[in-house]
């Protein structure tokens, strides 16, 4: 795959239909977020705060760790290009 197919891919994931069947990224990193941080203080009895764009962040990093296992799959380059425009919009708030 070319960058240029990753990012028109990773853009139909991002901007495609993802919005009707999870609803928004934002919301949706907002609740993975608030369950995060409730199994956090759960298990660990420390409370902690992970915002949306964290959420984000740590998924890109699953995609980095599944990247570096060895095995090449284009869906991992697709989402990790998903996640960091995101977590970029989310970020600078646009």
């Amino acid at each position: 795959m070319t960058r240029k197919q990753i990012l028109e891919a990773a853009d139909m994931c991002v901007n495609g239909e993802r919005d009707q069947q999870y609803g928004s990224p934002e919301n949706n990193f907002a609740a993975i977020a608030a369950l995060w941080m409730v199994y956090h203080e759960t298990k660990y009895r420390k409370p902690v705060f992970f915002t949306s764009d964290d959420v984000a962040n740590m998924m890109a990093l699953l995609k980095i760790a599944r990247i570096a296992s060895g095995q090449t799959k284009e869906d991992n380059y697709i989402d990790l290009a998903g996640y960091a425009a995101c977590a970029g919009e989310i970020a600078t708030g646009t």
